[in-house]
């Protein structure tokens, strides 16, 4: 696999070595073994997830104060555009986000640590997402950040138009927000 840290290093995007011809494609999308390796991390996975989304769900900022997740996330159908965004109140890179396009063409994953709020938006008709978590999802801890903070700024893509849950509209500013040390 490849690994790439992004513009905030401890958000990574991992590339799977795929072994294609006519007849398809194969490729292996987890190993604790090499993931660890490569990132340089000691993490272990205790939940899988998948969602399906239809064109412009967006979804997020999410994450969880107490159980904190680390998430490493793909798209196996579709394509959304990813973000990550640093809420760790001590880092260098506190309020910045970074976001990537994952989707079933180009087999792209992206490891967001503990610390990090997270959210997608969904770019084809519709999307599957699939992640693994390195916590139980604990509803009582989860909070949620605007998708359209004007302090973290991010530029979302312009084409589209946003349908959000009752819980991501009632998302808090950054300002506003319970965030990490």
């Amino acid at each position: 696999m490849k690994v790439t840290p992004t513009a905030i290093p401890d958000v990574m995007v991992i590339e799977p070595k795929v072994f294609g011809d006519a007849r398809g494609f194969f490729f292996e999308s987890f190993n604790q073994n090499a993931f660890n390796d490569a990132t340089g991390t000691n993490e272990n996975f205790v939940q899988d997830n998948h969602s399906r989304s239809a064109k412009g769900v967006l979804r997020g900022l999410h994450y969880q104060l107490q159980q904190p997740q680390g998430k490493l996330v793909r798209v196996v159908r579709g394509a959304v555009f990813d973000v990550a965004v640093d809420i760790r109140k001590s880092s260098p890179t506190f309020g910045q986000w970074v976001g990537v396009e994952l989707s079933e063409d180009n087999h792209k994953q992206l490891w967001v640590p503990a610390g990090f709020a997270h959210g997608f938006v969904v770019l084809s008709e519709t999307a599957d997402f699939l992640y693994k978590t390195t916590d139980y999802y604990a509803p009582a801890h989860e909070r949620c950040i605007a998708w359209d903070d004007p302090a973290i700024g991010i530029e979302w893509p312009a084409d589209i138009a946003p349908q959000l849950s009752a819980k991501d509209q009632a998302g808090l500013s950054l300002s506003q927000a319970e965030v990490f040390a």
